[in-house]
């Protein structure tokens, strides 16, 4: 696996991401700013203020509030909505980035019960949503990342807005890949926002920024959240270079998200034509997916850094073994649409000569 690692880093030019990630990430979004412009201090001053109002803006949200991570972020959206409800359960879907990548800190730093809704390889449904007992708050995640990207319905979202508001059940969003997500359903930010409670962003996945979130929803939410973010040693003295590469990278890359989603298209249209090869979902639905392979790891991999090492193209970084197959997952940027389309069109004339 390190050497199918290392062709796709030494690859010069790469099907997913913006790119290699490194410092000039952040040196590029410094630029044009001023040497004497003013830090931030402890959530306070001229350079988060204004930002967090964009983005609550942005929203449709009565405020919103800058956070180093997601993963703090939502957990104290989810301690904030167990405290004002006064119930200490809360439901979400089994493959949940809080259920399966966070050391169980929801569970260890508050006492809140976890439900796990529906099944492990799809969607929740409305149905097990009704059927659950009562709890304080749902969280759905758009895109559901860890099944390859897929998303409900827009009427599938808006039924389920309906239930949880009659049943007083408060919805947060898991909205990381929010912005990724308005070409599929060719809707505002705010369009849906409008139908949680509140919301989180992420910085660093498709805007390709260096770390960073906003929470965002009511005013006493809010207004709660910098407290629990203080509690969380989340206030740090300043934030700015977080925000400002997170400004920079959302005002460049805004208005690229619906040629992401049309590459991706193109993309996973591409590998499905090959033998053996096969994306979930078979049209993606934002600008990310899941590609797998049949056969286990230790047997494909070869095979990739075959092509890799022959293209310079680099197609797949990892793998990850499943019952008689292995996956990798494709989130396509700008590094996609500065491919040569010759080089690309090779790439796949040489991938399907190996994979033949």
């Amino acid at each position: 696996m390190n050497r199918l690692r290392t062709s796709f880093q030494q690859a010069t030019g790469q099907v997913s991401g913006h790119g290699k990630r490194n410092v000039g990430v952040l040196k590029t979004a410094f630029e044009g700013v001023a040497d004497e412009t003013v830090s931030d201090q402890y959530g306070t001053g001229s350079i988060i203020e204004p930002f967090e109002r964009k983005f609550a803006d942005l929203l449709g949200m009565e405020d919103a509030v800058f956070f180093p991570s997601g993963t703090m972020a939502q957990q104290v959206a989810l301690r904030i909505w167990s405290d004002e409800t006064d119930n200490r359960t809360v439901a979400y879907h089994p493959l949940c980035h809080l259920e399966i990548h966070e050391q169980d800190g929801l569970k260890e730093l508050h006492p809140i019960k976890t439900i796990l809704v529906g099944a492990a390889d799809r969607l929740m449904t409305l149905d097990e949503i009704k059927a659950l007992p009562d709890i304080a708050c749902l969280l759905l995640e758009l895109p559901q990342r860890e099944i390859g990207g897929v998303a409900p319905l827009y009427r599938e979202l808006e039924a389920i807005s309906r239930f949880c508001r009659q049943r007083g059940i408060r919805l947060h969003l898991d909205g990381a890949r929010l912005f990724e997500m308005l070409p599929y359903y060719d809707k505002t930010a705010a369009d849906i926002a409008g139908l949680f409670d509140s919301v989180y962003i992420s910085f660093y996945k498709g805007l390709g920024g260096i770390a960073g979130a906003i929470l965002a929803g009511p005013s006493a939410f809010c207004k709660t959240a910098r407290i629990w973010k203080r509690r969380y040693g989340g206030d740090l003295i300043s934030l700015y270079p977080y925000i400002v590469s997170a400004d920079y990278y959302y005002e460049l890359r805004k208005e690229r998200m619906r040629q992401y989603y049309t590459d991706a298209k193109e993309l996973a249209a591409r590998f499905n034509a090959l033998p053996g090869i096969h994306t979930t979902p078979e049209v993606p639905v934002s600008n990310m997916f899941h590609l797998h392979f049949n056969g286990q790891a230790a047997d494909v991999s070869p095979k990739l850094e075959q092509v890799q090492e022959e293209t310079s193209l680099g197609f797949v970084g990892y793998l990850v073994d499943k019952d008689g197959y292995c996956s990798t997952e494709i989130s396509v940027g700008d590094a996609y649409a500065e491919l040569d389309p010759q080089t690309l069109e090779s790439g796949f004339e040489r991938f399907r000569e190996v994979f033949s």
